[in-house]
């Protein structure tokens, strides 16, 4: 009997390990496995390939004999949640245990590492633009493009820098992807370094991942030969939401305070210590080895536009089937959120999704029918950034929300640019003022349509630039919720 539990950090979270001990306790070994994304199934268990879950220590024994058809869920691989989907980047997610070479290797580990080797950094570069690839972590730029910049940058040591700050609300893909299969970001930071000459790279993960913290260090001393003369190190972040934007967090790792960098010089040109640096987040690092492994038209197959490939999407907030699911561009949105996310936990009425992190736009339901796909997104004024949609029903009060992001921004702020360090703060304060009521509730709203459009021109980074989205976004899709208190809800 093959008996398989996660140790994902959310698994573990929901009582997995002792699940695992009730098992143990019965005479049974089990394989802790990496995480297959269906969150509100946690903790998951795996019998000979038949899933039940969520499942409590009291449901043991009910399992091993055979008696617990309330928590069968069937073969796991053919749950609808996950044959939906169309899993590049997270083809090993829920089946292999994430240090185990063995496991790695035997499902096409290191074969795109084999093949870069065999090309030049010219090729590999041309393989990775001719993918489509674009950078996972919000911006959208190209991957061979910046590639390709790093490669042509003078400089006497260039470097690989995986940006695993992931600190954006109903966002957990770099985290799974990390302690589930960390020998692919591996992989992916390897074949980065052969394509612009790299030595040395790091993994700058936040502080409060110490589970991926402690499963990348392992994986890289267990492939360490694998990867020479190319060499990573793990750093660990200093809990700051603006050392997700590159320039800080380069600041952050030179030893310096996490502040935002003016551009130009780029960080292709004057990176890391001065040097060349390519800065991908996990999921772009993470895509190249099925890039390089399975061909560049085999990735750009997937998608729409100029959107190739696949997007990791985590489903969040109030959410009946939170998790993630992987698949190509052009999706809509409304397919997510109520036929793959199936609506609200509450079974309210949604009301609204935030696509992007807390920077993000709020969506209502009228605009369901967009594709998910960044230039569709931008039509809209909204961002797909890393792929996290976080759910609202129709009790969210969205005057309340625009002024949490301004809130956030105020707190999180690096504080170089006035825009981002006082903009925020009025906006805070003007929002507090328009929930509160009066009779000057339109002169306080172009107020801050203008402090917004200020922080959008003027800041020096995204998180001041991009504060206006949610603000705005709530201000035009739910205008009853900025009138005053009495008249919330009238009809």
């Amino acid at each position: 009997m093959r008996i398989c539990v996660s140790d994902d950090a959310l698994a573990i979270a929901c009582g997995a390990d002792a699940v695992v001990r009730a098992f143990e306790d019965a005479g049974h070994a089990v394989e802790r496995t990496s995480s297959w994304g269906m969150h509100w199934l946690e903790p998951l268990v795996e019998v000979d390939g038949i899933g039940y879950g969520p499942v409590q220590p009291a449901d043991v024994p009910a399992i091993l004999a055979g008696e617990a058809p309330h928590l069968r869920l069937g073969p796991v691989a053919d749950h609808p949640f996950i044959a939906g989907q169309t899993r590049l980047t997270f083809s090993r997610a829920g089946r292999t245990r994430s240090l185990s070479l063995d496991d790695y290797s035997d499902t096409g580990g290191w074969k795109g590492l084999e093949i870069a080797r065999r090309l030049t950094a010219e090729q590999v570069v041309d393989e990775v633009k001719a993918s489509g690839l674009r950078g996972r972590g919000g911006a959208g730029f190209p991957a061979g493009v910046k590639w390709n910049t790093v490669r042509l940058a003078e400089g006497a040591r260039k470097f690989i820098v995986c940006n695993a700050d992931e600190g954006d609300s109903a966002t957990f893909a770099d985290r799974m992807l990390m302690e589930g299969d960390p020998f692919c970001l591996i992989e992916g930071m390897a074949i980065a370094a052969i394509a612009v000459g790299a030595s040395h790279g790091f993994v700058y993960i936040r502080s409060e991942y110490p589970h991926a913290i402690r499963k990348m260090e392992a994986a890289i001393r267990l492939s360490a030969a694998l990867i020479a003369p190319f060499v990573i190190e793990v750093r660990k972040g200093a809990g700051a939401y603006v050392c997700g934007e590159e320039t800080s967090l380069l600041n952050s790792l030179e030893g310096r305070r996490g502040e935002v960098r003016a551009k130009p010089p780029l960080p292709a040109i004057e990176g890391l210590f001065g040097s060349p640096t390519v800065v991908n987040n996990v999921l772009t690092l993470a895509a190249i080895p099925f890039i390089l492994r399975e061909g560049a038209q085999a990735y750009a197959d997937f998608g729409m536009g100029r959107s190739r490939g696949t997007m990791p999407i985590q489903l969040a907030g109030n959410v009946r089937y939170g998790g993630l699911f992987e698949t190509a561009f052009g999706i809509t949105l409304g397919e997510l959120v109520d036929k793959i996310g199936g609506g609200t936990d509450s079974g309210r009425a949604v009301r609204a999704v935030q696509v992007g992190g807390p920077l993000g736009a709020y969506l209502p339901p009228s605009l369901f029918d967009t594709p998910f796909d960044y230039e569709a997104f931008a039509a809209i004024d909204g961002l797909i950034g890393h792929g996290g949609i976080t759910v609202f029903d129709d009790t969210v009060h969205m005057a309340r929300q625009a002024r949490f992001a301004f809130e956030f921004c105020a707190a999180e702020s690096c504080g170089k640019c006035t825009p981002c360090r006082i903009g925020a703060v009025r906006g805070r304060e003007t929002m507090e003022q328009i929930i509160a009521g009066g009779s000057d509730v339109e002169d306080r709203l172009a107020l801050v349509r203008d402090l917004c459009e200020t922080m959008k021109v003027g800041s020096l980074c995204a998180l001041g630039g991009f504060t206006p989205y949610p603000v705005l976004s709530a201000i035009e899709h739910f205008p009853e919720d900025f009138r005053a208190p009495a008249q919330v809800g009238a009809a």
